[in-house]
């Protein structure tokens, strides 16, 4: 296994705990991202595109008949093959808001070229026994006797409505023990509770192969343990109700929030996880399958940096051909927070070729929950760069000198600095924002250090007119010639009391009044 870091610049909150990860045709897709769409990226599913030494995060776009999806964070997503075209599943999760969903989304591949990729996604009716809002659970698809079933197992959910109270608003426990199964045609849901679910678990593993389930290790959160479980989980669909049985496997393992990638036909890698609520999980697995066993062997670590080995907690998720994308918490000396460290960890040995997935995975990222999201920048693709020692020559590099322009000195209060600098604007993203000086020849300077409100610079963006910096605009205003202003023309006032002037009769009408009195 060899691992890479990404050095992240600026804006790496948009990758948040809870993310997840789609793979099309070896094209990466993020979904899940920090806070709620902005018009950059109304979809908020992102393209990740790789190039040498960065990566960019490119937005995807929706299909006119699609509907709308969220940004979650914790969701139960699998894919699911019909004929040759590949689809994801995504069920519940949490919104920005911090509430939980209870829907169920198809997302799949609708077009794509060199500059647009378009998704369709439509959200599934469910009806009869719906699954409430959760997260932290799985969701599987079985194959049995020429029919399909989606299953749900596990999560977490609120408390009762009639037991929440100010001060447990937000507080969660565990979804009962139930199996649900649900018709991938009609959308009906059934459940089914079984013996040897006793308590309720989420943040576990699962990994389906034709009609059995697996389900590896799990937190149950109301006795705050992590049982080394393993269920087989058998699913039979004849021609009248389904059957579904459970078995209880020695061999398991205690862990959970841990990430899971297929590296051949039958080979899992499990990395990550935890031990306890204080303690992560540094060692390896490998799971094979084989006739309908499960066999979890021990695998050999990579050389974890010294910042993953210190850190509390990290989170990911498959990117898929055998590789995992996670990231760590970063500096807290840090001016920006909320930045994080990603690492990029390929399982597989680079001289195989990836195996069309043949078993489907599923894995959850952290039990930890990141709390309330805020917003993040305006931008159509987010840049960060990879820590590659190369001397050969990139084509790109000549744009990348450019951007040197934008952390000069614009004057002497000037405290914009690369490696300091947090966003001010919405329009920001990993560049401040700048305006040119009409001055003699001209010069840019930062918007941030003249002061401006974003409504100011938006204004002056939009019209045509000159703009000074504050060093400057006294001289441009001693040097400009004031415009001649033509005096106001005031109205005459009405005199007070003035009679109004008396009108003369003609001698005919003074002749005919005379006649009509007499």
């Amino acid at each position: 296994m060899s691992l890479q870091m990404i050095s992240t610049i600026n804006n790496s909150s948009l990758l948040q705990p809870g993310f997840s990860l789609m793979n099309f045709d070896g094209q990466v897709f993020l979904f899940g991202q920090k806070g709620w769409p902005k018009r950059s990226c109304p979809t908020g599913v992102f393209l990740l595109d790789f190039k040498k030494d960065e990566l960019k995060l490119k937005p995807a776009y929706f299909s006119k008949d699609s509907c709308y999806l969220p940004p979650l964070r914790y969701p139960a997503i699998c894919t699911i093959k019909e004929s040759e075209k590949s689809q994801y599943l995504i069920h519940g999760g949490k919104t920005p808001n911090n509430e939980l969903s209870d829907k169920l989304y198809v997302i799949c591949l609708a077009s794509k070229n060199n500059k647009k990729v378009t998704f369709t996604c439509i959200e599934k009716e469910l009806v009869g026994e719906v699954p409430e809002g959760r997260y932290g659970h799985t969701v599987n698809v079985v194959h049995s006797q020429g029919k399909s079933m989606i299953v749900i197992i596990g999560g977490r959910s609120y408390i009762a409505l009639g037991q929440r109270t100010t001060e447990k608003w937000n507080s969660v426990v565990d979804c009962m023990p139930h199996i649900f199964l649900v018709d991938p045609e009609f959308g009906c849901c059934t459940s089914y509770a079984l013996p040897e679910f006793q308590n309720g678990f989420s943040f576990h593993l699962s990994l389906v192969q034709n009609d059995i389930i697996y389900i590896i290790g799990g937190h149950s959160l109301e006795n705050n343990i992590r049982p080394p479980n393993l269920y087989q989980i058998k699913i039979d669909l004849p021609l009248g109700s389904p059957a579904v049985s459970c078995v209880i496997l020695p061999g398991g393992i205690s862990i959970s929030s841990a990430l899971m990638t297929q590296t051949r036909e039958n080979e899992f890698v499990v990395v990550g996880g935890y031990h306890s609520d204080n303690q992560k999980r540094m060692v390896c697995n490998t799971i094979n399958l084989y006739d309908n066993k499960i066999e979890i062997v021990e695998k050999e670590a990579p050389e974890w940096t010294p910042d993953i080995k210190h850190c509390k907690i990290w989170f990911g998720n498959d990117m898929g051909n055998g590789s995992i994308l996670f990231g760590i918490p970063g500096d807290n000396r840090q001016l920006a927070s909320d930045a994080n460290y990603f690492y990029i960890l390929k399982c597989q040995v680079e001289n195989d070729q990836s195996l069309e997935q043949m078993a489907q995975v599923c894995s959850q990222s952290s039990t930890e929950d990141a709390g309330e999201s805020t917003p993040f920048e305006d931008s159509e693709e987010f840049t960060f760069s990879f820590d590659i020692d190369t001397d050969t020559c990139n084509e790109d590099d000549n744009e990348n000198e450019s951007e040197s322009g934008y952390w000069i000195t614009c004057c002497a209060d000037c405290d914009i600095d690369i490696n300091t600098w947090v966003p001010l604007y919405s329009t920001e993203l990993n560049k401040p924002a700048m305006i040119f000086c009409s001055n003699g020849e001209g010069h840019w300077v930062h918007a941030q250090c003249m002061d401006l409100s974003e409504n100011m610079l938006i204004y002056l963006s939009q019209v045509d007119i000159k703009y000074f910096c504050t060093e400057h605009i006294s001289l441009a205003r001693g040097l400009k010639t004031p415009k001649e202003i033509p005096p106001i023309e005031k109205k005459p006032m009405k005199a007070l009391r003035r009679k109004k002037p008396m009108k003369m009769l003609s001698p005919a009408k003074k002749s005919f009044i005379r006649k009509l009195f007499e």
